[in-house]
């Protein structure tokens, strides 16, 4: 589908604009510095490391309250693994390196060393060093075994179906979390299949993790809360139910369901690759998919530094 693009003068980014009917607001999502490593995960077949790697990234939708955000980056083919078995790649997010740390250790002990035939390794080599098997080991017992291997040291760990393989450790690098699209819609159903759609598309960018279920989050929030002891709390501006009686509510009469967005990536760039996406896939559709405006979340720029402005993105100058 051929978009058509409605906007204003290029040095009137507050005009109208909207591509095939669907209004881009005049916003931008604000993200912030996080720590990230993506581990690779295989097994006899995808089907054993789709299971671990699904455990492995459980409980991991925002760092309010999971101590890291998670989710599986792609399936990977057995001939680009590093044992030429199938395999699933995994990015982890946290706020620091300490943290990331200990959520690598522990998903990586209670999700992926328990689940029949995996194996464990780096997918960053880059970085600061963080442990993968450098503890985990010791579950052998005295057992293990180590082995290097072109200067990269792996342990065999016994286990009741053979072995164990991990790599030592693994390397945390700089990421970027919180980056975000907002899809306004007539109903659920126009919301649910918009962002559906988008997620489809976001995938299919390398980098990036979409950490809600599905992909998808109803419960946006926002910082603060009337209860002192709630660092966030529902964001107000944006349910349907409020918006006759939320002096800080955004919306109009014909939205009455909005669903959310969330991307990590390893960069900002990666970020505003999968944004681009899940505008584009959600325009294609035209205003009669349901979607009435693509909107975003910032908290007026005090967040984080990265900023990704939505018309941008959509290319507004360009098209004007």
């Amino acid at each position: 589908m051929s978009a058509t693009v409605s906007t204003g003068p290029a040095s009137d980014v507050s005009a109208p604009f909207a591509i095939n009917g669907v209004s881009i607001d005049d916003t931008f999502a604000e993200a912030f510095p996080m720590k990230a490593t993506r581990l690779i995960i295989t097994a006899r077949d995808a089907v054993w490391a789709r299971h671990a790697a699904v455990a492995a990234t459980g409980f991991a939708t925002s760092v309010i309250a999971c101590g890291c955000e998670a989710g599986i980056e792609r399936e990977i083919p057995a001939g680009e693994t590093p044992d030429g078995r199938p395999g699933m790649a995994i990015l982890i997010f946290s706020m620091s390196g300490k943290e990331l740390a200990k959520q690598v250790e522990r998903r990586v002990g209670q999700c992926v060393l328990t689940c029949p035939t995996t194996a464990i390794f780096a997918g960053i080599e880059a970085g600061e060093a963080i442990a993968l098997a450098k503890n985990l080991r010791f579950f052998g017992d005295g057992w293990q075994i180590s082995k290097m291997i072109d200067g990269v040291r792996y342990w065999r760990v016994p286990v009741m179906d053979g072995e164990f393989v991990a790599q030592e450790t693994t390397s945390v690098i700089k990421g970027v979390g919180g980056g975000n699209l907002l899809f306004l819609a007539r109903d659920t159903d126009a919301a649910l299949a918009a962002a559906q759609a988008a997620v489809d598309a976001m995938r299919r960018v390398p980098n990036v993790i979409m950490p809600f279920p599905g992909g998808v989050v109803r419960s946006g929030s926002k910082v603060g809360s009337k209860y002192a002891a709630l660092p966030a709390s529902t964001n107000d501006a944006f349910c349907p139910t409020l918006a006759e009686r939320s002096p800080r509510s955004v919306l109009t009469g014909d939205t009455r369901s909005v669903l959310e967005i969330v991307i990590d990536g390893l960069s900002d760039a990666d970020v505003a690759q999968a944004m681009r996406a899940g505008i584009e896939a959600v325009t294609a559709r035209g205003a009669d998919g349901g979607v009435v405006r693509i909107s975003a979340g910032n908290y007026g720029g005090k967040l984080g530094p990265f900023h990704f402005h939505l018309r941008e993105l959509c290319g507004a100058r360009e098209a004007s």
